[in-house]
């Protein structure tokens, strides 16, 4: 969109029209002239009252639609600073609306205003893309509730627990204790494995025992472990199970399996990784080293 600049050939060629004008209305009756002029004041005075009219109304339509809007915003619990912003973009881009509307009612050209004013929008948007991007990312993501403040989550190459969700990036803080901040456009669009999202969590294990062991024997001993800590469930279709997944080069390899609530995984799984090294030798079961035979031909 091209806005056109009156040069001085266009504008010369208007005062002639100006003048033609100026003159014909000298030419008039005093009586057509007057009539002419109050025709105009009145219709300018109808359009006034009218533009004053339709501010107030908008105004209050306005103001009714912002309350709704906070209204709904509020029972979503929505992030503050968020709310804050979009409250504030909502009445900004629906005052210019009125206010354009408004000059329109008057008779003011518009056209011309509008064109600079998306000329300038879009210079902006163009200017602030990733910017805009790392916004938009941020409302998608405290609309949707992928993750919330507390969950454990992994995406963009790290894994941490939600500290912040702010309106351009999102802070989570790893297990020793650094500080990252992932910009939103990035984790709106990406991947996200929130461990935190379900109540209950699968703990597995890998145990190897040596070969001539009995698996039955080991099988109890781990078991008897399972059964005795409290966090572990042991309802039908939860219950813990040793099963044997592979005959290793050096091992029987077992995979252990329990169902814990999720904020206990990682606790459950030191701990039974102790247990199993302590408590296996006492039941005959070994754990063995890798090992190489080898055999010389003399």
């Amino acid at each position: 969109m091209f806005l056109q600049i009156p040069t001085p050939d266009i504008v010369a060629d208007s005062i002639p029209s100006v003048k033609e004008e100026l003159s014909m209305l000298k030419s008039l009756p005093v009586d057509e002239l007057l009539s002419r002029s109050v025709n105009a004041i009145v219709t300018l005075a109808i359009n006034i009252a009218i533009a004053i009219a339709v501010f107030y109304i908008g105004r209050f339509i306005i103001n009714k639609l912002y309350g709704f809007i906070s209204t709904l915003f509020e029972k979503r619990k929505l992030e503050a600073s968020l709310s804050v912003f979009v409250l504030s973009m909502v009445r900004i881009v629906l005052y210019f609306i009125l206010i354009v509307t408004v000059i329109g009612i008057l008779g003011i050209e518009t056209s011309s205003f509008l064109a600079i004013f998306a000329s300038a929008g879009v210079a902006i948007g163009m200017a602030l893309s990733g910017t805009l991007q790392n916004f938009a990312g941020g409302v998608l993501i405290l609309l949707l509730k992928p993750y919330k403040i507390g969950d454990y989550i992994e995406a963009q190459g790290y894994a941490g627990t939600v500290r912040e969700i702010q309106i351009f990036s999102t802070i989570i803080c790893t297990p020793d204790n650094k500080t990252i901040i992932i910009p939103n456009g990035g984790l709106s669009t990406a991947s996200i494995n929130n461990y935190s999202k379900q109540k209950e969590r699968r703990v597995d294990w890998t145990v190897g025992i040596s070969y001539g062991n009995s698996v039955e024997d080991a099988r109890k001993a781990i078991l008897a472990i399972l059964y005795e800590d409290t966090r572990v469930q042991k309802e039908i279709g939860h219950e813990p199970a040793v099963k044997v997944t592979e005959l290793a080069e050096s091992s029987v390899n077992l995979k252990v399996t329990a169902w814990v609530a999720s904020s206990d995984y990682w606790d459950v799984f030191h701990s039974v990784n102790e247990e199993i090294y302590n408590r296996l030798p006492e039941n005959g079961i070994n754990f063995p080293f890798p090992q190489l035979d080898v055999h010389v031909n003399q």
